[in-house]
């Protein structure tokens, strides 16, 4: 099957222990990630998130439905100030571990992995987004972390980078 971009869509951003989540869904799917994998796997999001550093506390996710029984959720949190923290929890894909092929059955990834080509194209925008409001703001303050959590990719697919 020849490749193909996924189609990308930025819900509105979520807290989860005390952090503030962008979230990012990827699919081929135009009704979007089917809700119980989506309950499902904001249900493990906190056991992927890092214990606090005293960075502003944001975190982006990357939820992506694949081709199969697979469902990734792949957590990238702010920690040293500029520094990216990657867990992911997977499910329904034997070849990364799970026990079955239930698209909500997340379990942690044991594996050095941060995400495949239709999971990649937010980071160089969240990296942007992170430089503009956090590390290099106007007037720094709280509202920057505010800035920050409402700067998201416009709804697309992955292969669009506007930022």
């Amino acid at each position: 099957m020849p490749f193909q971009e996924k189609l990308r869509y930025s819900p509105p951003p979520i807290e989860v222990a005390g952090r503030r989540v962008k979230r990012y869904h990827v699919t081929a799917d135009p009704a979007g990630i089917d809700p119980g994998v989506e309950k499902a796997a904001y249900e493990v999001l906190p056991r992927l998130l890092p214990e606090p550093d005293g960075t502003p506390p944001a975190t982006f996710v990357v939820l992506h439905r694949g081709g199969d029984s697979g469902a990734y959720l792949n957590a990238y949190s702010w920690v040293w100030d500029n520094v990216l923290h990657c867990r992911i929890a997977v499910a329904g894909q034997p070849a990364l571990g799970c026990p079955d092929q239930d698209p909500t059955h997340f379990v942690l990834l044991d594996r050095p992995l941060i995400g495949c080509v239709w999971e990649l194209p937010p980071l160089l925008h969240e990296r942007d987004a992170w430089v503009r409001h956090l590390l290099t703001p106007d007037s720094p303050g709280p509202a920057d972390l505010d800035a920050y959590v409402t700067d998201t990719l416009p709804d697309g697919t992955t292969g669009d980078h506007r930022s």
